[in-house]
């Protein structure tokens, strides 16, 4: 038997662009910045003084305030953006086909804030007041656990932790258990709620963070003053299926999945290989897996942290990978508008590829100023390029050495 085909039916997102898809995408493409003055954690406290918030996000608008609370954050935005994926594909979730529907969604640090909230209690006030939903509200997994139980989806059910990566990987995972035959349809991306006290200084004595307090400029990919990543939060899933089962029901198809590649660079902690040496070996793999050639993709979605060594060796390892034609492939960086959404960026970068295909628009790189003589390749500086496009991939690397490169290309029956 060959590779079944899977195909993208569904979207849903919340993001610092917008509590949906459709208004996040809108904003990408207008180039809006999604980035403002920190106010999850006070500001005076750390040398960080910005992140990409959500705005006017209400759980309550998807499930009962009573369950609600037995969530973290991480989690009601997995929840919020899988129940906006799975009605925009139009599917029903019933018996018949709940065990053939799964649910793949990531967490890189998973229930941070619930974390922080319950040692507090614990120290303050014993162990008789640490809440009986602690561990279930913290841990990673949990957001795959309730959406599969608030939807129904009885399928292949799991978790990815690899850091900044985390997206990318799940949807990748994903995409590998339809095309084996282990499922029909799977609910896959990340989601991350990391802005609380103790993520934001640690990030901050890594000295990862931007350090500019105008949120206007302070993340700037690829820009030769870039100072470290903005923080963001939210999550971003899609709905993969498999191309005849959608076929079946008449669904919309916004794209096909057509490759995945995972690397480790077996390096370092946090730096990643030097020339993007795992990242270019990711990117080669989701190629070779998709059966594409580097002058087939037409936009790279970049990781483009706005850190000094992500955007130089992510350059360096487009350019091994494709060559003379890195030079006429466009690459962007969406991290400048919605900040770094670290596990749950994949799933929004994701569904921007997938848009950029579907629409013939590629979002820019937003504070694009100052030209890296190392960072040399077409950006789409500062306004959105219309270009129809055939092919177009999505990277993400990770603390610990994780390289993660999904490709997707128009369908075509």
């Amino acid at each position: 038997m060959g590779k079944r085909r899977v195909v993208v039916t569904g979207i849903g997102a919340v993001s610092p662009l917008g509590n949906d898809a459709e208004t996040s995408w809108n904003n990408a493409v207008k180039g809006v910045s999604g980035i403002g003055p920190v106010t999850r954690v006070n500001a005076e406290d750390y040398p960080a003084k910005v992140a990409a918030e959500l705005k006017d996000f209400d759980i309550e608008t998807f499930i009962d305030k009573k369950e609600a609370r037995k969530m973290d954050r991480f989690t009601h935005y997995a929840v919020a953006a899988s129940l906006m994926a799975v009605k925009d594909a139009d599917i029903e979730i019933n018996d018949d086909n709940a065990p053939r529907v799964g649910v793949w969604i990531g967490s890189g640090i998973g229930g941070m804030e619930t974390f922080e909230k319950q040692h507090e209690t614990f120290l303050n006030r014993g162990y008789r007041r640490v809440s009986p939903f602690f561990v279930p509200m913290m841990i990673p997994d949990m957001a795959t656990g309730q959406v599969s139980i608030i939807l129904g989806a009885r399928g292949f059910n799991s978790c990815t932790v690899t850091a900044c990566a985390t997206g990318t990987n799940s949807i990748g995972d994903a995409f590998k258990v339809i095309q084996r035959g282990d499922a029909d349809v799977m609910i896959s991306g990340g989601a991350e709620a990391p802005i609380t006290r103790m993520a934001f200084a640690g990030f901050c004595a890594n000295t990862a963070l931007s350090t500019n307090p105008d949120p206007k400029t302070a993340s700037r990919p690829f820009d030769k003053n870039r100072d470290g990543f903005v923080m963001g939060e939210g999550a971003g899933i899609v709905v993969l299926e498999e191309l005849e089962h959608a076929l079946a029901r008449g669904a919309k198809i916004y794209a096909e999945i057509v490759g995945y590649g995972a690397t480790g660079d077996a390096y370092h902690i946090t730096a990643p290989a030097p020339e993007g040496e795992g990242g270019a070996r990711a990117m080669s793999m989701a190629l070779e897996d998709g059966g594409l050639k580097p002058e087939d993709i037409g936009y790279i979605n970049a990781h483009g942290t706005s850190t000094d060594y992500n955007d130089k060796f992510e350059t360096m390892a487009i350019k091994k990978v494709f060559g003379d034609q890195a030079y006429k492939v466009a690459v962007s960086s969406t991290k400048s508008m919605t900040g770094h959404l670290l596990g749950a960026a994949g799933g929004i970068e994701a569904i921007f590829t997938v848009l950029s295909l579907k629409h013939g628009i590629l979002p820019p790189t937003i504070n694009y100023e100052t030209p890296d003589p190392e960072c040399d390749l077409d950006y789409i500086p500062n306004e959105a390029r219309h270009r129809e496009i055939q092919a177009a991939i999505s990277n993400s690397l990770g603390f610990g050495g994780h390289n993660a490169t999904i490709a997707f290309r128009k369908y075509e029956a």
